[in-house]
């Protein structure tokens, strides 16, 4: 049986790390990132424990979102209750990991074609 990697799905695409940052493709990007299917954005995200939905804010805008990754810096921490709350009222799950482990998914599930967002929090945080 011969297996073959199937079409990349497209857009961002986090290659790796660099310092505190993130290289999307060939560029090194510093500290945070807001990432959708179609495109790459700098996030000033606030401190975790005030992320709302309205932090997302241009990431949402996509039609047909799954979910949101969310990437919270060196170690996972758990996503403020409300903003759980309120992404779920939206039709959109969250799923918090620690930054490095939320760009990894990210690719692996853009590759499988899935529709979501990301917020990636600096490795610093």
């Amino acid at each position: 049986m011969r297996m073959e990697r199937g079409q990349p799905a497209g857009g961002p695409l986090v290659r790796g790390f660099a310092g505190n940052g993130f290289r999307l493709d060939d560029v090194t990007v510093a500290s945070a990132l807001l990432l959708t299917p179609t495109r790459a954005m700098d996030w000033t995200p606030p401190a975790l424990p005030a992320l709302t939905p309205e932090s997302f804010a241009p990431a949402l805008e996509e039609e047909g979102l799954e979910f949101v990754l969310l990437g919270t810096g060196a170690r996972l921490v758990r996503p403020p209750a409300v903003l759980v709350r309120a992404l779920e009222a939206r039709g959109l799950g969250v799923e918090p990991m620690d930054s490095r482990a939320a760009a990894r998914a990210w690719g692996v599930l853009r590759d499988e074609g899935r529709q979501i967002a990301a917020g990636l929090y600096p490795l610093d945080a």
